[in-house]
């Protein structure tokens, strides 16, 4: 009889595990075809959406597979070392140059959001807390990796926060397109390809791991990400080491999160979330066209060209905001500067901002 049981019980844990082996193949396979699909679509951001599609539609269909925790706070760790590779010294220095301004333009984006993100709370549908970090601007993974710590329904913020990114860029290509029309025939400058360079991608590695360890283990708020953020900027401007993330690397990334987000979903999330989808698009507009304002006061007050200011304030995610513009002829070193600002001033100011709006709200 016991031989039986044991059985029995074998069978069952080898039936659990072949189930779940077949899930994460059904899941590798459907987000490689959604990836994939995406970026021939054109949409800079596939790579992390494809997946995080995937996985909705796995985990509202009943998915019972998980993330691990710590695969997900070393993919926090490794989006903070991505943001303290953007701090470069040239971008240090334009920030330097031109800071009043520079800090005018991100405190109108971040007092657009807040405006944005009140009205949402005050005549929405969503909680609030979720409602505040799902309308901060740009940082969209950083914002979803945050927003979880401060007791928001992670899965609604990275509907808005995602949803809000496929439409700046889309707008931003076509604004893109339009004012690079009549210049086609110039050449177009493309991204250089990195060589490999074991010695940053090793302290790339050793940030993540320690910056990541170090914020779970004292369970900083946000730690996992701003602790490698921090740290990585200090390593990359102080000891001359640069920090490279190779596509691959980034590729495993994104997909942990988009994984770990996607398969948190459950049909009545999904429902709720669907029904909030106007709010959303009206939310999104709403911030795209004031930011838009904000770049006019850059191009008046500056000497820039339109498509750099509206690139430069453009609510969206710095990756694919910098994908968009490395093939535009723009300002490169103004965007950066602008975005990577910006992104540091709403991961710092996302917590006391979504708490304010919340309450009052």
């Amino acid at each position: 009889m016991v031989s039986a049981k044991d059985g029995g019980g074998n069978g069952d844990r080898w039936g659990l595990r072949l189930r779940k082996n077949a899930q994460w193949a059904g899941l590798l396979a459907l987000s490689a075809a959604a990836t994939l699909g995406l970026d021939a679509a054109g949409l800079p951001a596939a790579w992390l959406i494809g997946p995080m599609i995937a996985a909705i539609a796995l985990g509202v269909g009943g998915a019972t597979i998980r993330v691990p925790a710590s695969g997900f706070t070393m993919a926090q760790a490794i989006i903070g070392c991505l943001v303290a590779h953007a701090v470069t010294s040239s971008i240090l220095l334009s920030i330097a140059q031109n800071w009043p301004l520079m800090l005018g333009t991100v405190g109108l984006t971040v007092l657009v959001s807040g405006i944005v993100g009140w009205l949402f709370v005050r005549y929405g549908s969503l909680p609030g807390t979720t409602a505040a970090w799902g309308v901060s601007p740009g940082a969209a993974s950083a914002m979803v990796a945050m927003a979880g710590d401060y007791g928001a329904d992670v899965r609604l913020v990275a509907v808005m926060q995602y949803l809000r990114v496929v439409l700046v860029v889309l707008s931003a290509s076509l604004v893109t397109h339009a004012l690079t029309a009549s210049s086609q025939g110039s050449a177009i400058p493309v991204a250089p390809v990195e060589a490999l360079d074991l010695r940053g991608l090793a302290a790339t590695l050793l940030v993540a791991a320690a910056g990541g360890w170090i914020g779970h283990r004292f369970r900083i708020p946000s730690g996992a990400l701003l602790v490698p953020m921090v740290l990585g900027a200090l390593v990359q401007t102080g000891a001359g080491v640069t920090l490279q993330l190779p596509h691959a690397l980034l590729t495993i990334t994104y997909t942990v999160i988009g994984w770990s987000i996607g398969l948190r979903f459950t049909r009545e999330v999904l429902s709720h979330a669907l029904r909030a989808v106007p709010q959303m698009l009206l939310s999104t507009g709403l911030m795209i066209a004031l930011c838009s304002l904000s770049a006019w006061v850059l191009v008046t007050l500056l000497p820039t060209d339109p498509l750099t200011a509206f690139l430069a304030t453009s609510p969206g995610g710095l990756d694919s905001v910098v994908v968009i513009a490395l093939g535009s002829g723009v300002d490169l070193p103004l965007v950066l500067a602008l975005q990577t600002l910006r992104l540091f001033v709403v991961v710092l100011s996302g917590p006391p901002l979504a708490r304010l709006i919340a309450r009052y709200a």
